[in-house]
């Protein structure tokens, strides 16, 4: 009897283990975290060799960012016979985050001796790669002194934070609303704002913004504002009742009276993905997040998003390899310099997410950890500069108040000098008396030397254009005419940088502006309108293509293949020095050789017509001098045709208004 009692009071023990396991399964797929890992504890009370207890506790820790927690539990879970492609990886990240280095290298080592999957074998290596290049790191001589912003800071976590017009905002679960967000068994997190004098703070008016922007039910995250500060955009996730914290999307608000108006969800947003840690570009014409969405590189990757004069946002680009990896990349900030501060735990680090720098420097995006001690092997993310050689950022180090903290930091460099190369141009093109003019309306590109578009705006009535350039660059700018009332070629002109930087001994500024001009001439695209090309020089006596003629000839393969609707006929002209027949068939052949050239690099040759004139049309008709003989002996090109507009754009619906139309105040409430 005493057998059968013992006998059935196991199977009791283990269908009732049995039901607490589907039961904290569920919530654990339910993305409440934090009850999950309550439930799996009171299961590990009883089996503490619970394989899968231990497996799921890590996982609830890791996925609500307190990775390292997970360390012992990972261990237990492989040590009872848990067997995945990615518990062996995630637990050497748990030992890293924890700042043990050197046993989170033996684990990767053995992880990588026992898995074939590719994926995960790229992510071992590189993060022994990573640990590595940590004693590099150490060896960077660094100039931060960082200090916890202690009045601010609470036992909550306090994040992000951003300065905007004399106020400190920043995101906090401080609340003391009975609510808590089931994922991390915290109170929901708000936006808050402090008036401040750099790092002076006036605790004593510290307020949360109002109910337009906060929900308490609701964790608000990360916000971002316009230059002018008119325009705020912000992250807004889930109230716990949905699965996992696939709701997390981008608002926009906008200030109206002193009042911010209900906000709206962007269009830029993925159902069912994660798209947070919104940062504006400082001219407020691009928008960079982060987002877990498909065909990304990895964990989250960081996006740019265009605005368009309606205050609309479009043209979602990944940022790349260069910046994304495999692991995590989030928290974009964008100084008043240009480049971006970002976190990642993808490039090499010190354990959890590290602040990195991304510049510019010969056409690359170079990046840079920033060392410690800015980064810990604890989170170091959310940097915002208050000045070029001071400002913010969050950790959640052992030695803060409580969960993630803000912090203050000075850069004491002697030698830190930033230069702003600013590239500010204007659009023109000639009038009936061939005088320049001003041609407003021009949508006008800023290509790098691989052609890939670095930044557009459209000129208004003064024709002006202003673009951040880099020192040691080469660019293009492409002005094409987006009005209605006239038609003009789409041009590109060369611009470089290249010797006009300023020597690092000459600056005595912690801030130097430097402002380069230029001009984008536009020439009306009308029949019979005559244009000169630079330098097409032929041998004495011959009609061959020489590489310095190729060079400008190339100039106009790629003026054709931007104007496509239209067809020109391209001349030769000589000088008066030799017999008017000679003259003749001598600049046939150039002209004709000229477009074989061009028909080479693969322009229809309908649409091109080779005429030699000789000399019938001198310039100068009683040429002497040399430079007057050069004149005289030029290729021109003539358009003999214009076809449809539309075709050159491939959109019959283009209206001028998407260009020009400012929003309706009354379109605040509809979707981006």
């Amino acid at each position: 009897m005493k057998i059968k009692v013992i006998f059935y009071s196991l199977i009791l023990l283990a269908l009732t283990s049995c039901s607490a396991s589907k039961k904290a399964e569920k919530i654990f797929k339910k993305g409440e975290f934090q009850n999950a890992i309550d439930k799996y504890e009171a299961i590990l009370e009883k089996e503490p060799n619970n394989a899968n207890a231990n497996f799921f506790i890590a996982e609830s820790f890791r996925q609500s960012n307190r990775i390292y927690k997970a360390a012992p539990y990972y261990e237990k879970a492989i040590k009872y016979g848990v067997k995945n492609d990615s518990v062996g990886l995630f637990y050497a990240y748990a030992l890293k985050s924890s700042g043990k280095y050197a046993s989170a290298n033996n684990q990767l080592e053995n992880y990588i001796a026992s898995i074939n999957d590719e994926y995960y074998l790229k992510r071992a290596n590189d993060e022994i790669q990573n640990i590595s290049y940590l004693d590099k790191l150490r060896e960077k001589q660094n100039y931060y002194r960082v200090k916890n912003l202690e009045n601010v800071n609470t036992s909550g976590a306090e994040y992000s934070p951003v300065y905007e017009d004399g106020y400190l905002y920043f995101t906090s679960s401080r609340s003391d609303k009975s609510k808590v967000y089931k994922a991390t068994g915290t109170p929901f997190s708000n936006i808050y704002r402090v008036p401040t004098a750099g790092a002076k703070v006036d605790i004593e008016k510290i307020e949360i913004l109002g109910e337009a922007i906060n929900n308490y039910d609701i964790n608000e995250g990360s916000v971002t504002f316009s230059p002018d500060g008119k325009t705020m955009v912000f992250a807004r996730g889930n109230n716990g009742k949905k699965k996992g914290a696939a709701d997390v999307n981008l608002f926009m608000t906008r200030l109206r009276n002193g009042v911010w108006i209900a906000p709206r969800m962007l269009s830029i947003n993925k159902v069912n993905y994660w798209d947070s840690s919104p940062a504006f570009s400082s001219n407020g014409k691009t928008l960079y997040f982060a987002s877990n969405r498909k065909g990304g590189f990895g964990g989250t990757d960081i996006y740019s998003a265009k605005m368009n004069s309606r205050g609309r946002f479009s043209k979602v680009k990944n940022l790349g390899a260069s910046i994304n990896t495999s692991g995590n990349e989030m928290f974009p900030y964008i100084s008043d310099d240009g480049h971006m501060y970002f976190a990642s735990d993808g490039h090499p680090g010190f354990g959890g997410l590290d602040l990195f720098y991304a510049k510019r420097s010969n056409g690359k995006t170079v990046v840079e950890n920033l060392g410690e001690p800015l980064n810990s092997n604890a989170d170091d993310f959310g940097l915002y500069l208050f000045k070029a050689d001071r400002g913010f950022f969050t950790s959640n180090r052992e030695e803060g108040k409580g969960d993630d903290d803000i912090y203050t930091f000075v850069n004491d460099d002697p030698n830190l000098k930033v230069v702003n190369y600013y590239l500010r141009g204007i659009t023109m093109t000639h009038d009936d008396n061939d005088s320049l003019k001003i041609l407003p309306k021009t949508k006008v590109q800023l290509l790098d030397i691989n052609n890939e578009i670095l930044d557009e705006t459209i000129t208004s009535n003064n024709g002006e254009f202003l673009f951040r350039v880099y020192e040691h660059e080469h660019y293009v700018l492409i002005g094409e005419y987006v009005g209605k009332t006239e038609r003009y070629l789409k041009t590109r002109e060369d611009f470089t940088t290249f010797g006009k930087s300023v020597p690092q001994e000459n600056l005595t500024k912690l801030v130097t502006n430097i402002t380069l001009d230029t001009m984008l001439v536009l020439e009306k695209k009308e029949v019979n309108k005559i244009i000169v090309l630079e330098n097409i020089y032929y041998d004495l006596d011959k009609w061959d293509i020489r590489d310095d003629a190729a060079l400008e000839l190339d100039k106009l393969v790629v003026m054709l293949s931007d104007n496509p609707e239209i067809k020109i006929e391209l001349s030769a002209h000589t000088d008066s020095r030799a017999p008017d027949n000679y003259n003749l068939e001598l600049s046939q052949r150039r002209a004709k050789s000229a477009v074989n050239y061009i028909v080479s690099q693969g322009i229809e040759s309908s649409r091109l017509t080779a005429k030699g004139y000789g000399e019938t049309k001198l310039i100068i008709e009683n040429a002497e001098t040399e430079e007057e003989h050069q004149v005289n002996r030029r290729t021109e090109f003539k358009i003999l045709e214009v076809g449809d507009i539309f075709k050159s754009t491939g959109d019959s619906s283009f209206d001028e208004d998407q260009f020009f139309d400012i929003e309706d105040d009354n379109n605040d409430s509809k979707n981006d």
